[in-house]
């Protein structure tokens, strides 16, 4: 079982950064995928961004590719999302998901196991 709580989140104005963070629970947390989706109002949860147990590879929306930046440290059992260039579009509540092997398509809500509750991120114009 694992647990993921994210936070972080906030009221930015357009062209800031915000850096979320996602804490995880349970014993082997450095065998998941990680990823972050986000769903903004009246629409679909929408993929945002994912990394894959090691760190070494990196997957991304078009729609963040360039400024947002995801990153892990499995010995601290946490995931982080840094987002700079902020356009009031990306304007949702932000979730972590955990991915267990094996992992097929990260791009996919589906494909993940556990979900955290999300925080809300706000840019504002």
């Amino acid at each position: 079982q694992v647990q993921l709580v994210e936070s972080g989140g906030g009221l930015v104005q357009a062209g800031g950064s915000l850096r979320l963070s996602c804490a995880a629970s349970g014993r082997t947390f450095s065998a998941y995928a990680m990823g972050w989706f986000r769903q903004a109002p009246g629409k679909e949860r929408e993929f945002v961004s994912a990394i894959t147990w090691s760190g070494d590879s990196q997957f991304y929306a078009d729609s963040v590719k360039g400024r947002f930046t995801v990153s892990r440290d499995n010995a601290k059992k946490m995931v982080y999302l840094q987002m700079n260039s902020l356009k009031p579009e990306d304007t949702a509540v932000y979730y972590c998901a955990a991915d267990l092997p094996p992992w097929v398509d990260h791009y996919n809500e589906d494909e993940y196991d556990y979900w955290g509750k999300g925080t809300q991120v706000t840019v504002s114009s």
